[in-house]
């Protein structure tokens, strides 16, 4: 089994844009979005961050459990004709 690096930056991902998404959230409509047009840019970021980081960890998980991703070593040599 090897590391998948998708799972661990999926984590990362998901981490801070769950803490962005619940910033944004809380300080909705507050005055520091005056300059931004009135954007919430941290909660949209903060979402964004976490559907990508959800993204990649899944995309890890499921390679793991994909029989293909697996390498198998032959227990024995195969036998070549005339060597």
């Amino acid at each position: 089994m090897s590391l998948d690096l998708r799972i661990p930056l999926g984590l990362l991902f998901s981490l801070v844009g769950a803490l962005l998404t619940i910033y944004g959230a809380v300080t909705h409509g507050s005055a520091i979005y005056a300059t931004s047009a009135g954007m919430d840019i941290n909660l949209i970021w903060g979402l964004v961050m976490l559907v990508f980081g959800l993204t990649m960890y899944l995309l890890g998980r499921s390679s793991d459990k994909n029989p293909r991703a697996q390498t198998h070593e032959p227990s024995e040599r195969p036998h070549i004709p005339g060597h």
